[in-house]
């Protein structure tokens, strides 16, 4: 991994923005991520630092598939058992260890994978004047992997902490590692929750 100290030491004007850590993801719920449980006390720490800077995205799924477009419909057909016809309101809602930071941390909520999908989010962040999305959560190579393209295709500059992402791949979250330190050196930075700490200071 490169040195990142010089990246880190300039992150100013930032949020964080924290990706789907809601029950359907954690151990037990329908789309369980193996990781969720490891990296969540990461997480917290990083939320607890940095409350009134955090946005959490929640991924709602639709009350049936024919709610969404194209591709949509058969990927929510073949996930019936998650569209909110199906599923209990609490599998959509943040795991417990986040909820409890909201408020002074903000939710939105998003129909697809990325949480700009979320049109109101990029209007936010540009009139707080925000330069740099500093992105934890889940998957790393599904609503992780989107946000972070959008964000960069806006103009943002992305720090992620990569020991707070969490995915059901260790072969997509590896390799998506090395595609943020090969491809996007300029737009992405990784660095660790301890360097963070370290380096954004309010």
């Amino acid at each position: 991994m490169r040195d990142n100290k010089l990246a880190v030491a300039e992150i100013r004007d930032a949020v964080h923005l924290c990706i789907d850590m809601q029950n359907i993801f954690a151990p037990g719920g329908l789309w369980a991520t193996p990781w969720m449980e490891r990296v969540l006390p990461t997480i917290v720490a990083i939320v607890a630092r940095y409350q009134a800077r955090t946005i959490f995205s929640r991924f709602i799924t639709p009350h049936d598939p024919k709610d969404r477009p194209g591709q949509w419909q058969s990927y929510f057909r073949r996930w019936s058992q998650a569209t909110r016809r199906h599923i209990a309101p609490s599998g959509l809602e943040l795991v417990p260890a986040l909820a409890r930071f909201v408020p002074p941390a903000h939710v939105i909520d998003k129909p697809a994978y990325s949480a700009f999908s979320n049109a109101s989010l990029a209007s936010l962040l540009i009139e707080k004047r925000i330069g740099t999305v500093v992105v934890t959560g889940a998957e790393t190579d599904v609503c992780v992997l989107s946000t972070v393209l959008s964000a960069v295709d806006l103009g943002f500059r992305v720090v992620i902490v990569q020991d707070a992402l969490c995915s059901s791949s260790d072969v997509g979250h590896d390799a998506l590692m090395t595609m943020y330190r090969t491809r996007f050196h300029g737009q992405v930075d990784l660095v660790t929750a301890e360097e963070l700490a370290e380096f954004w200071r309010e």
